[in-house]
């Protein structure tokens, strides 16, 4: 009995060595772990960099009706605001598209049959947002056909603009504002964690554009509840730092001086936290919401200061050469173009 008990442990070491054996020769591979937002990033910087090497993405009104005036054909106009503002009054030939579309929409046009997609709401801002996330997913060639129309349909005609820029420009921080130089960036520390299950910086940055587009121009956020409790957010302040220092700027903001391209991984990118709110606030709302766009698309829980500094300290923006180019006069950006609506 003591003979078979000793033969059968015998065997029993002898498979399980063998079995040892067997998994040393077979290992299981590990599954690698991507870095959504890294691949993202680099994907986009080494594609298009649409947010530094695109051309402007704003077209005036003027330079519209110019174009218009010489060649319809060749403006290609969409107007992504409510279906029901769209019939009461609109440009003429735009075609009404929601933002989640816009993607779709535009990726479906010849590109050689225009010089310009404009895209239109109502202030600039939500169709900055949109033009954004379509630049990011194309050739720059075409992404720079892609442009929105600076102040949106406000820039067309006055009762356009009675519910948004007429009624948005204040100086109700003028007493806020401080004038101290920039304090250090926070060291630098991880990009956002983004979980699509895409691999390749083109499929991940597809479908965070989905999402994003999906999800609509929810990233706007006033003046009123940023001064609420300053010290909930991160405030990014998108200026030179000319004009960080005059007029300028939300007490204790850090000045991203975009001619510095600040928001790319090997610059300042990295500097943004990724435990809080991140406000980022320009002139007019719309740079920020174009860039917020991409931020977004990383991961950031970034908010645009809607109407930038034009909803804080109107008066002394037209009083500085360093911003009195971005203040939205009604006299100088109202047209007036009746002429342009159907």
């Amino acid at each position: 009995m003591k003979k078979h008990n000793l033969l059968y442990l015998l065997a029993a070491v002898l498979l399980l060595a063998v079995g040892c054996k067997e998994d040393e020769s077979d290992p299981v591979t590990p599954t690698p772990t991507v870095n959504e937002a890294a691949e993202l990033a680099k994907y986009v910087e080494s594609n298009n960099d649409y947010i530094y090497a695109a051309s402007s993405f704003v077209l005036s009104a003027s330079t519209y009706r110019t174009e218009v005036v010489a060649d319809p054909t060749k403006i290609y106009t969409i107007d992504i605001r409510s279906n029901t503002d769209y019939a009461a009054k609109h440009l003429k030939g735009a075609v009404n598209v929601a933002l989640k579309d816009l993607y779709t929409h535009i990726k479906g046009l010849t590109f050689a049959n225009y010089k310009y997609v404009v895209v239109t709401c109502y202030s600039g801002q939500s169709a900055a947002f949109g033009v954004s996330v379509v630049r990011s997913l194309l050739p720059l060639a075409e992404a720079n056909k892609v442009v929105s129309l600076k102040w949106g349909m406000s820039s067309i005609d006055s009762s356009f603009a009675t519910n948004f820029w007429l009624a948005k420009t204040s100086n109700v921080r003028s007493a806020s504002f401080v004038n101290t130089p920039a304090p250090a960036k926070p060291a630098k520390g991880e990009l956002p964690t983004l979980s699509t299950g895409k691999t390749t910086g083109k499929e991940i940055l597809e479908a965070r554009a989905a999402e994003v587009l999906t999800a609509g121009y929810n990233i706007s956020v006033t003046e009123a509840t940023v001064y609420t409790n300053l010290s909930n957010y991160f405030i990014a302040n998108y200026w030179p730092n000319a004009a960080y220092l005059d007029p300028g700027h939300i007490d204790g903001a850090y000045n991203y001086d975009p001619t510095t391209k600040p928001f790319k991984v090997d610059s300042l990118l990295k500097t943004l936290p990724t435990n809080k709110p991140v406000v980022l606030y320009c002139y007019t709302g719309q740079t920020s919401s174009y860039v917020g766009a991409y931020l977004k698309m990383l991961g950031y829980d970034v908010k645009s200061l809607g109407y930038g500094a034009n909803s804080m300290i109107f008066d002394k923006m037209r009083a500085s050469s360093n911003t009195s180019a971005n203040a939205f006069v009604p006299a100088n950006e109202i047209k007036g173009y009746k002429d342009l609506l159907e």
